[in-house]
């Protein structure tokens, strides 16, 4: 068990652990609210740290994780805010950056088309990278294939992919 109590790690660690947030985030504010959410997790399994010497290196993981979780959050929910935006873009009339709008919607289409018509080998990694927004470590551990086999798939997908959207566009 633990001797120290919440507020002792608190003051020891977030300095470290804000330094830990930041080079995940790049922000200083995420960073705090990575540092924060990391206290809030060791609050609730307190009770289950029995090594001091691990300690750190248990806060680090938590925070590690907690700065990526966030970002992945983040970036959903920015997916979700460029909707919003293409709808009032359109609502405005701002006929530009509606037609800007369209053509990434259309390109963005198209790629997806594109992947869900590749190869099998290929479809599968492509789909997980891109529409589950696996990295290649993560790919390899799910499809039990080694990280190198992974890495030429997704290099030779997207070479197919950049051939082909280069030879659509330009028909």
């Amino acid at each position: 068990m633990v001797s120290l109590d919440i507020t002792e790690l608190y003051t020891m660690y977030y300095h470290r652990l804000l330094h830990i947030g930041y080079s995940v985030t790049k922000d200083r504010y995420l960073a705090e609210d990575v540092v924060q959410e990391t206290f809030i997790k060791v609050m609730n399994h307190f009770d289950t740290i029995q090594d001091e010497q691990k300690l750190y290196a248990w806060l680090t993981v938590i925070t590690r994780r907690t700065a990526i979780d966030l970002l992945r959050s983040q970036q959903k929910d920015k997916a979700l805010s460029t909707e919003q935006e293409m709808l009032v873009n359109l609502e405005s009339g701002n006929v530009q950056s509606v037609e800007a709008e369209v053509e990434l919607a259309w390109l963005l289409e198209e790629v997806n088309k594109k992947i869900h018509n590749l190869n099998g080998i290929y479809h599968e990694v492509m789909t997980l990278k891109v529409k589950h927004e696996m990295k290649e470590r993560e790919i390899a551990n799910r499809l039990d294939v080694k990280l190198s086999l992974v890495k030429t798939r997704i290099h030779r997908a997207r070479k197919y992919l950049k051939e082909d959207l280069q030879e659509q566009l330009s028909a």
